[in-house]
């Protein structure tokens, strides 16, 4: 019997042996991508090599712009110069010439609610720092408070501690899910997911900030009858309450008392909507903006504005 126990025992614990092994590989493998960002007085936050001498972290962690170094995970400390940062979405770029550091991978599988991952920081003198736990959200879009919305956001259970900031989520495999950051929603844990904190990130490289465009209305939500939809299949839609002097809305037609429904081709339900598809390229551009008017719908041509 003692014999049999024993042999259950070590047969039931065999796959969490695998499991924990693989977790450790997991961080040993990030681990060489991982470096200590110094841009503040307190303790340093973390970051992740994404390209050739380029380090991912988080906005918040940099308090000073200048004198920054990062330290690599063989103990050698380098100058860094801020490539651009956006604090809207807390991710910031910073070059270091001859870091030497191979680039991590990022995860090409789809996040899900439930994954196990794990959260990884550098600390000064004892290495990786590393945390696990399953995600539990993934949701969007998330309205920070610079007045933009994120499309999408990562919540884990993992626990990042002091100087995880700019650190990166992973998976089991040790590829990249999100850029960590407790800065945009009242200290709660959150990951950027890894496509959005790179396409940032290498929009920061080209022209060292974020373009975020504005059209110069305010605008309530409200509910779209079926018989008022004009061929439109949405519910909901915004109706403009006011259109600014001068600004492209006006500029481009629209009116008080539009409802506002699609831009670009894509259909706009809330505020959120109208804000994830205001950034980035459409900026200074000229495109197709649909209203719903006297039951009718009509679409105007609208140069998107560049907000200060």
């Amino acid at each position: 019997m003692e014999q049999t126990t024993t042999s259950t025992s070590s047969t039931n614990t065999s796959p969490l042996r695998q499991l924990s092994n693989q977790m450790a590989d997991a961080v040993e493998r990030i681990s060489a991508s991982l470096v200590l960002v110094h841009g503040r007085e307190r303790q340093p936050a973390s970051g992740v090599v994404f390209a050739e001498n380029l380090v991912l972290t988080a906005s918040h962690v940099l308090e000073r712009e200048d004198n920054l170094t990062v330290q690599t995970h063989d103990k050698r400390t380098l100058a860094a110069q801020l490539v651009g940062r956006d604090p809207a979405t807390d991710v910031a770029v910073l070059r270091v010439d001859n870091l030497g550091v191979v680039a991590a991978t990022a995860s090409s599988e789809k996040v899900r609610v439930g994954q196990l991952t794990i959260a990884v920081g550098r600390s000064a003198n004892d290495g990786p720092m590393a945390s696990s736990g399953v995600i539990s959200i993934v949701g969007g879009p998330l309205r920070t408070p610079q007045g933009v919305s994120l499309e999408r956001f990562i919540r884990t259970d993992a626990i990042p501690y002091p100087g995880f900031s700019g650190g990166p989520l992973i998976d089991t495999q040790g590829d990249v899910l999100g850029i960590l950051t407790t800065s945009l929603v009242n200290g709660i844990a959150l990951a950027v997911p890894i496509e959005i904190a790179k396409n940032i990130a290498e929009t920061l490289v080209k022209q060292g900030h974020i373009k975020r465009g504005y059209l110069g209305i305010s605008s309530h939500l409200v509910e779209l009858p079926a018989n008022q939809r004009a061929g439109r299949t949405q519910e909901y839609g915004l109706l403009l309450v006011k259109v600014d002097e001068n600004s492209p809305a006006q500029k481009g037609g629209l009116l008080v008392g539009d409802i506002l429904v699609a831009l670009d081709g894509h259909a706009i339900s809330d505020a959120e909507d109208l804000q994830v598809l205001l950034v980035g390229e459409r900026v200074d551009k000229t495109i197709p903006v649909e209203v719903i008017r006297g039951n009718t719908l009509q679409t105007l041509s609208v140069t998107i504005g560049q907000r200060k």
